[in-house]
Formats: structure tokens, sequence, C-alpha cells
């Protein structure tokens, strides 16, 4: 299991240190939207419908609708200023009975165990939790929101329930629909509570399962199976910074000799040939190398840079494979 948090459970004058470790797991089967044209998964990306444009990370804020279309904003030092002082204490506040606690309340489950050399002290707690049949409510902070938190045992495992507080459950006045003082006819209430008595089992969690996640799964092993039509394979995306090195030398030297001939008097190549090279007039090839210069750098060969400098100083003497050596040798 991978670590979540790590702290410590303290109650009055008590620390044990403990490693947090997420208890359950998500299984549902997630499906992915697809381009039904080519096969590609959809994305999603940050936009502005304002500015009509993709808005990078480092562009965000974040902030608080307090009126429609009005919003007040924070950068992360204010949001740091205002989290929980607190974040690495499991801080219990009161041991309560456990029926008292209605299943509404509880979030998700994480397990702790013993951290360093609190194994003395997790086995404390653990056993003084058992036999006194209570367990502790306490306030956590994971990821800057603080929470309740209810620490119980199960088996020899300290268990902790994130909670809801109170100002979070919605009241059941709000429900539609309710029945308000309605008669029940007693036959019918007497055979329902028979029903119930004869429908009556010990909880055993491991005989039911999720019909639908298995019904989803054989379908899918059946169409994978299958290979038909419902079975796409998505298009390799473009590697636009993948450089073919020979093509963009070769077409380099030929723009450097063009140059030569249209530069008139300048007889070292150094002037229109190079700069029409850069700027990309002999394709795509020159203008990705110039773009990237150091991968085209990083992947010349000493045979290659050789090569390179061998064509360039016929036509331009013995200056142009000096200036090409700095050009395609790697720097340190």
């Amino acid at each position: 299991m991978h670590t979540v948090w790590k702290g410590a459970i303290s109650f009055g004058l008590v620390h044990v240190p403990v490693k947090m470790f997420t208890a359950t797991e998500d299984k549902d089967v997630h499906l992915r939207q697809i381009h039904k044209a080519c096969g590609t998964p959809i994305s999603y990306a940050k936009s502005c419908p304002h500015c009509d444009r993709a808005v990078e990370w480092e562009e965000i804020t974040k902030g608080y609708e307090y009126e429609k279309g009005r919003f007040v904003l924070f950068d992360e030092q204010e949001l740091e200023a205002v989290k929980p002082e607190n974040t690495r204490t499991i801080q219990i506040l009161d041991f309560v009975a456990l029926e008292e606690i209605d299943p509404m309340f509880y979030q998700k489950t994480y397990y702790l165990s013993p951290d360093q050399a609190g194994a003395g002290a997790y086995g404390l707690l653990l056993e003084a939790m058992r036999q006194s049949g209570r367990i502790g409510i306490a306030k956590i902070a994971i990821r800057s929101k603080s929470s309740l938190a209810a620490i119980r045992c199960v088996d020899n495992c300290i268990c902790m329930e994130t909670m809801f507080y109170p100002d979070e459950i919605r009241a059941i006045s709000g429900v539609p629909g309710l029945p308000q003082n309605q008669s029940v006819n007693e036959r019918e209430l007497d055979m329902a509570k028979l029903l119930i008595e004869q429908l009556s089992a010990p909880f055993e969690a491991a005989k039911y399962t999720d019909d639908y996640r298995t019904s989803l799964l054989e379908a899918i092993n059946r169409k994978v199976a299958g290979q038909g039509l419902d079975v796409v394979t998505a298009p390799a995306a473009e590697r636009t910074n993948v450089i073919d090195l020979m093509s963009a030398l070769q077409a380099s030297l030929a723009a450097v000799k063009t140059g030569d001939a249209s530069a008139g008097g300048d007889a070292t190549g150094r002037g229109a040939g190079r700069t029409s090279a850069i700027r990309g007039d002999t394709g795509a090839a020159d203008a990705t190398a110039a773009d990237k210069p150091k991968r085209s750098r990083a992947k010349t060969s000493p045979a290659g840079a050789a090569a390179a400098g061998g064509e360039a100083a016929g036509p331009s003497g013995p200056a142009a494979p000096s200036r090409r050596r700095k050009t395609t040798e790697p720097k340190p």
C-alpha cells in the first residue's frame, strides 16, 4: 500500500506516530470518450471562452464566486495563510460509543499503522479502545481540508473514518413528499414484518458483488476477443520533436551552396547563404532543425560533423569547416 499521510494520533499527553493508507479503492470500470471518426480519446484542455484561447497553468488563479459573475481572488500565499496550523496531528477530542454515530456522517476509511518507534503506544491505544468499547472523535487536516474523523479498532488495526461536519448534512425536512401521520394497515404491517424476518441473515460482505461491473467487464472481453468493428486503435500522436538529421544537414548544405551563388561578392558563403538555411527556405526540415538546435547538435556524431565540414569546405574555402564545427559539435 502507498502511504498517503504521516503524522501522529494525540490524546491527552499520549503521542502515537502513525502512517496512513487508503483502505478502499475505486473498482468502477471507467469508459473514456472516443472520437468516432478516428478512434482518438477526447482531451479536455483548459480554455478561456472570453479570450477564445487555451490557458496555461501559470495564468490560472483561484477565486470564490460571491455573486453571479463576481469573484474574489486568492493567490497561493493567501491560501497557505488560512490553512489549519497543525496538519500532522490527529487530535482526539472525545471518546464516544460507536452506535451513537449515524452512518450518514462517514466519508472514507483509512488504515493507520505504527510509525518509527510508536508500536508500543499504538498497541496501548488499540487495546484501550477495544476494551472500553469506545471510539475517538478527532480533527485532522488532509490536503488542506479540515475534517472530523472517527478513530476505531478493526481487528488488530486502528482505522480512521473521515466524517462530514454536521452543517454539511442536509436537513431531512428539505426532502419533498415524505409521509406525514400516515396510517398503516395492521395486517399489511404484520406481513411486512414477517417478510423482513424471513429475509434476515448475518452480514457477510463477500456475498455482495457488483453485477454491473462484472457484466461490463465480460462484454469488454468479448469485444476484445472478437476484434470486430467495435475495436479501434487510436492513431499515433505526431512526434514533432523528432528530426531527420541527415535530411536537415543535406538541405542546409544545399542552401549554403545556393546562397554562395547568389551572394555576389561574398566568397566565403557567410552571408545570405547561411541566413537562408536558418530561416528555412529549403523546407520544413531546416526550420525544425533551427527551432531545436541543441537536439540536432547532440545527435550529430563526430563522423557526421566531419563529413558536413568536408562538403562545406569546397565552395567556401578553409574558413567554412571552422564555422560548421561550431554549430554541429555539442556544447560541453
